[in-house]
C-alpha cells in the first residue's frame, strides 16, 4: 500500500517545485485545431460539413511535457528535432511565449515537423485528424548533434524527461548517452515510453507506460490490481528500470518502485485524455526533483492527471491547481 500524502506535505512539495531545472528530450509536435460548426451532412459522402470558424495551435508531444513542467514552476529546456517549415516556427513561438528554452531544437531539413491537425466542432467533438510526420530515426550528424545538445544541458538539470513518440528523436545511441550522463551526475531520468524501444530505457529511474503498453511489453492482461502488480514487475525486469508507474485511465495507476501500490483515479469529469501522459511524467519528474519519494510523486502526478483530463486538448496544470487538488 502506498503511504498517504498529507495536504501539508503536498503543499510543501508543490512550493519546492518552483525553479527546479528540467531537461525534456524527445519528439516535439505541433497540435493544430481547425474549429467549426456542424449543421449538415455532406451530399458527397456521409460525413459532416464543418463550417470553419478559427484555427488554434498548441504544443504537443515532448513540447507539451515541457509546457507542463514550466506551468508547474520549473525552468525547462527542450532538446528535439523539427523541420524547416512553418510548423517549426509556430512551435518555437509557443515555447518562447511560455518561457521554455528551445535553443536545443535542431532543424533537420530532411524531415517535417510532426503536426497533428484535428478538425473539431465548437462543442469539442473531434471529426477527423490528419498527421504530418517523419518517423525515420535520427542518424549521422543529426543524431550526434542531438546528443551534444543533451550533454551541454544535462549538467544544469535536476531531472531529465525522455518523451518518446517513435518520431525519430529517441534512438538507442541517444538514450544510452542520456542514461550515462545522468548516472554520472546522479540526475533522475523519467521516460514516457514506446514499446518498440523498451530495451533502450535500461537504467531509467521511472518509466510511465499506459496499461496497453504494459500489456504489450509483458504479454500480461491487466484487469485487476494484482494483474497490474505482476505486469509492473515484469515491465521493470524487461526494461531494467528502477521503477514503473502504469497509468490505467479510469482505473487509476499502479506504482512499482521502492514502494508499490494502487492509486485510484483522481478525475471527477473527463473532457479529453489528450496529453494526460505528458502531464503525469512532467509532474513525476518535477516532484522528485523537489525532494519527493516515488510514492509521493506518484500521488501528485495522479492529482495532476485528474485535473488535466477535465480540460480540452493538450493542457497544463498550475501549482495553484495542484495545491487545491491536494487539500480536497
Amino acid at each position: 500500500m502506498l503511504p498517504a500524502l498529507s495536504p501539508e506535505r503536498a503543499q510543501a512539495l508543490v512550493h519546492a517545485m518552483a525553479g527546479r531545472r528540467i531537461l525534456v528530450i524527445g519528439d516535439v509536435m505541433l497540435d493544430q485545431f481547425i474549429v467549426g460548426r456542424v449543421s449538415r451532412i455532406s451530399p458527397e459522402a456521409p460525413v459532416p460539413v464543418v463550417a470553419f470558424e478559427r484555427d488554434e495551435y498548441r504544443a504537443g508531444g515532448a513540447a507539451n511535457v515541457a509546457l507542463n513542467a514550466r506551468s508547474l514552476g520549473a525552468q525547462v529546456d527542450v532538446v528535439g528535432l523539427v523541420g524547416a517549415d512553418d510548423a517549426a516556427w509556430r512551435l518555437r513561438e509557443l515555447l518562447t511565449a511560455a518561457d521554455v528554452g528551445s535553443s536545443g531544437l535542431l532543424t533537420d531539413d530532411k524531415r517535417r515537423t510532426t503536426t497533428k491537425v484535428r478538425i473539431v466542432t465548437t462543442r469539442n467533438q473531434q471529426v477527423a485528424r490528419v498527421d504530418y510526420e517523419s518517423e525515420d530515426a535520427a542518424a549521422g550528424s543529426i543524431e550526434t548533434s542531438t546528443i551534444e545538445q543533451m550533454q551541454s544541458r544535462v549538467e544544469r538539470a535536476d531531472a531529465v524527461i525522455v518523451s518518446d513518440y517513435l518520431k525519430g528523436v529517441v534512438t538507442r545511441r541517444l538514450m544510452a548517452a542520456t542514461i550515462a550522463a545522468c548516472l554520472d551526475r546522479s540526475v533522475p531520468v523519467f521516460v514516457d515510453p514506446k514499446i518498440p524501444h523498451v530495451e533502450y530505457y535500461a537504467g531509467a529511474t521511472l518509466i510511465t507506460p499506459n496499461h496497453h503498453e504494459a500489456e504489450a511489453a509483458t504479454n500480461l492482461r491487466i484487469r485487476t490490481n494484482e494483474d497490474a502488480r505482476r505486469a509492473a514487475e515484469a515491465f521493470r525486469d524487461r526494461a531494467r528500470a528502477a521503477g514503473v508507474l502504469i497509468t490505467m485511465g479510469e482505473d487509476g495507476m499502479w506504482l512499482s518502485a521502492d514502494d508499490e501500490g494502487h492509486l485510484p483515479a483522481a478525475a471527477r469529469e473527463v473532457a479529453d485524455v489528450t496529453g494526460a501522459g505528458d502531464t503525469v511524467v512532467a509532474a513525476l519528474a518535477l516532484a522528485v526533483a523537489a525532494g519527493a519519494t516515488a510514492a509521493e510523486a506518484a500521488r501528485l502526478a495522479n492529482l495532476a492527471a485528474g485535473i488535466v483530463v477535465g480540460k480540452f486538448g493538450p493542457a497544463v496544470v498550475t501549482p495553484g491547481d495542484l495545491a487545491r487538488a491536494a487539500v480536497r
